[in-house]
């Protein structure tokens, strides 16, 4: 700990504008104005912070044949956990990305990253070997210690979301938020891949259970995510140790190196102020994600495929239901990495991107008419689930949630811009949570 302290004391410190309005978001030449120029190294760390930073979110949703094949003994457990772990890992995110934001002052974001890298390490690595050394333990017990691992993965998650949104803003350019959600859209994709990789890697009746999904798959699944989380750290440090100040001011400035250890000097902002600036996007933003948690994880963890699993392991649930996941998450890396294309981002539309995230209701008819537990489904195509009603979806979630994330500073003036970056991410996994809740009813 002392030895990464070291390392993130090499940092220089943020300084905010001198000419930043106090009263208002100020001028739009300098509510644009970035504080750093463009680094391509930068914006590749950024990318791998944003895979890291859903990467445990992500596996636990493609997991759910695994996770199923563990509950399914107990109706209860295998019919709620998901909304189970949709509704503690969003609680606990939101209630830490709230603690954390409202905690402005004497903050060492690049600390916080750290950390919450450092905690998902040993979760991910526990949550691993569980699958070889937990397998004779009660329904009730292991179920109670998946509640356990979601909780610290989401504590974990809250506090990287704080800390990267929050130091990413600081460099007050849009291209940086992009590389962080577009990163968050490859961690969504491959721990799909790797989840039917591992389940193919395996023979069909190697675990012997219903869904099909063994312990050796969810092993190797899961070891990944320590991988991830080790990697993304050492490339974070390395960027400590290398990055200019974002701030040209302090650039090269050793006389300042200890400040991000000690404390940003930012202007406090109250959330209810930075509410009233960005109410638009941070409306639209907990909408995006509010629609997309009532009904995506439910319904995609249940829906199968219309076509007999003996012609393909593709039409296996344990491997059609991350299948599924892929395809969403597709969608949403498509949508993420367009908005890099100033003429298609909301960014500067805010009325506009807060109703196009009301009209995503309207996929709800379209998940009702697929193969909802196998019962039959309206429209017998599996390229109709997958393409239309999955890929679209998917593409409108990583579009609005992307426009609404780089549209943040520019709405503030300079020295706001982490507090908005931190309370933007507030909003987002707000969304996510009252999703996961509202979810619960879907699933019953």
């Amino acid at each position: 700990m002392d030895y990464l302290r070291r390392v993130i004391a090499k940092t220089p410190a943020y300084e905010p504008l001198e000419d930043s309005p106090e009263d208002d978001a100020g001028s739009v030449e300098e509510r644009q104005r970035p504080w750093a120029r463009f680094s391509r190294l930068e914006y590749a760390v950024f990318f791998i912070l944003g895979v890291a930073m859903l990467w445990a979110w992500n596996m636990f949703l493609a997991a759910a044949p695994y996770f199923h094949s563990r509950f399914e003994s107990n109706e209860w457990a295998a019919t709620h956990y998901q909304s189970s772990i949709l509704s503690v890992s969003t609680v606990t995110n939101l209630a830490s990305a709230y603690t954390f934001a409202r905690i402005q002052k004497n903050v060492s974001y690049p600390w916080r990253i750290t950390l919450s890298l450092l905690i998902n390490s040993a979760i991910f690595t526990l949550l691993a070997f569980s699958t070889v050394l937990l397998t004779d333990v009660s329904v009730k017990v292991y179920f109670a210690f998946v509640m356990v691992m979601v909780f610290g993965t989401s504590f974990a998650t809250g506090l990287n979301q704080n800390g990267v949104f929050a130091y990413v803003a600081g460099f007050g350019r849009e291209e940086y938020m992009q590389a962080i959600m577009s990163g968050q859209g490859i961690s969504g994709v491959l721990p799909c891949i790797i989840q039917i990789l591992s389940v193919l890697a395996v023979p069909k009746n190697a675990s012997g259970g219903p869904q099909g999904s063994s312990p050796k798959s969810a092993f190797i699944y899961f070891l990944t995510a320590t991988g991830v989380s080790v990697l993304t750290l050492l490339v974070f440090l390395y960027l400590l140790r290398n990055r200019p100040s974002p701030n040209p001011k302090t650039n090269n400035d050793d006389d300042e190196d200890t400040a991000l250890v000690e404390g940003t000097e930012d202007k406090s902002v109250s959330l209810w102020t930075l509410f009233l600036k960005l109410r638009h996007l941070a409306c639209a933003v907990f909408l995006v994600f509010t629609v997309t948690m009532m009904i995506f994880p439910v319904y995609t963890s249940r829906i199968l495929s219309v076509n007999d699993p003996s012609k393909s392991r593709l039409y296996d649930a344990p491997v059609f239901i991350p299948l599924a996941f892929l395809f969403w998450n597709i969608g949403d890396l498509a949508g993420r990495i367009a908005v890099a294309i100033p003429q298609l981002s909301l960014s500067h539309r805010p009325w506009l991107a807060l109703v196009l995230s009301f009209l995503r209701l309207g996929f709800i008819p379209l998940y009702l008419l697929c193969n909802i537990n196998g019962q039959g489904a309206s429209v017998k195509s599996d390229i109709f689930y997958l393409f239309i009603v999955q890929f679209f979806f998917g593409i409108t979630n990583g579009y609005l949630a992307s426009s609404c994330m780089m549209g943040a500073s520019f709405w503030v003036s300079a020295d706001e811009r982490h507090a908005a970056g931190g309370f933007m991410g507030t909003m987002l996994v707000g969304g996510l949570a009252a999703g996961s809740l509202l979810s619960f009813v879907v699933a019953s």
